[in-house]
């Protein structure tokens, strides 16, 4: 079995995840209607993020993930989770992290935080990638995506409006 690997992330339209200081409130710009994150956390069965990204969860408030298991990549330990998180930390390369997931029986993952996201895309083990554009300029920030050593080909799969002016486009990773 192959674990598959995918990216739901919303960004400023000059393509910030986040602020300098790591927080998202300009992400609220988008209002708060349904943009398919509902459905898109129902598929995956397990979720991996930064330490950072991690923390900035912590400081919103109440917990996203339900009872989802929640793997922190980090080498420190981490701020104690709300009760009700399934939360465990792992360290090593992304590749390492994809095969213990594999061994344990996961099949989808979702990757969040942007380092952990560059990371994955580096090793090539993101299959898709769903981007919600708010409509704000922040500026500067946290880009989604860093350097690459070679160039990442994307399939347009399809792209939908929301009433707040959110754009969501989804795309998969094309292989050869």
């Amino acid at each position: 079995m192959a674990v598959r690997a995918s990216v739901f992330v919303g960004m400023s339209i000059d393509g910030f995840i986040a602020r300098i200081d790591g927080s998202f409130d300009f992400l609220d710009a988008a209002g708060n209607e349904p943009h398919g994150y509902e459905e898109f956390i129902s598929t995956v069965d397990a979720v991996v993020m930064g330490r950072n990204t991690y923390e900035e969860v912590l400081a919103m408030g109440g917990w996203h993930y339900g009872e989802k298991p929640v793997f922190v990549l980090s080498s420190k330990p981490l701020a104690s989770p709300p009760a009700e998180a399934v939360i465990e930390r792992l360290s090593g390369e992304p590749s390492d992290v994809v095969s213990i997931l594999d061994r344990r029986g996961f099949s989808h993952i979702y990757v969040d935080g942007g380092f952990t996201v560059q990371r994955f895309l580096k090793a090539g083990l993101i299959d898709r990638l769903v981007l919600n554009r708010v409509p704000v300029l922040i500026g500067s920030g946290i880009s989604l995506f860093g350097p690459l050593s070679n160039d990442i080909t994307l399939k347009h799969i399809k792209t939908s409006e929301f009433k707040s002016g959110l754009i969501q486009s989804e795309y998969e990773i094309s292989v050869g």
